[in-house]
């Protein structure tokens, strides 16, 4: 008898094939990619001066309408300045008090800013914003 020897085949792995697959895969990404940038909108952004606020806790509200008229605790001021906003909040620096701010969805971003430098000035760290429901919005009074 005879016997043969085993001789072990090596493998043969053909990467031509593997390249070719990853070479569609990579079209297939660089065709469905959005390469298109987001639009973006030119803004006049308001500005404000930037320094760190103390601590407070009471609750003062301030108002601001669509004319950028501003009412605090329910006293509607004079001016629409922010020297003027400024004096009315001067006695929160004296309490340990918090600001609600409740604006009119269509009053311009400059008087909102002009509340919070107004409070950062006198040093009001505690600030929220009002907001009402969507679904509240939408029944009539």
């Amino acid at each position: 008898m005879k016997f043969r020897k085993n001789t072990s085949i090596e493998p043969d792995i053909n990467l031509i094939p593997f390249i070719d697959v990853l070479l569609v895969v990579l079209i297939f990404l660089m065709l469905t990619t959005t390469w298109s940038k987001f639009n973006e909108m030119n803004v006049s952004l308001p500005s404000a001066t930037a320094q760190a606020p103390t601590d407070s806790s009471a609750s003062w509200v301030v108002s601001v309408n669509a004319q950028g008229h501003y009412a605090v605790n329910g006293l509607q001021l004079e001016g629409r300045s922010l020297q003027d906003l400024g004096i009315a909040l001067a006695d929160m620096r004296k309490l340990d008090a918090s600001l609600l701010i409740k604006a009119d969805a269509s009053a311009s971003h400059q008087s909102v800013v002009n509340v919070l430098e107004a409070a950062r000035m006198n040093g009001v760290s505690k600030i929220a914003f009002a907001t009402q429901n969507s679904l509240q919005a939408a029944k009539p009074n």
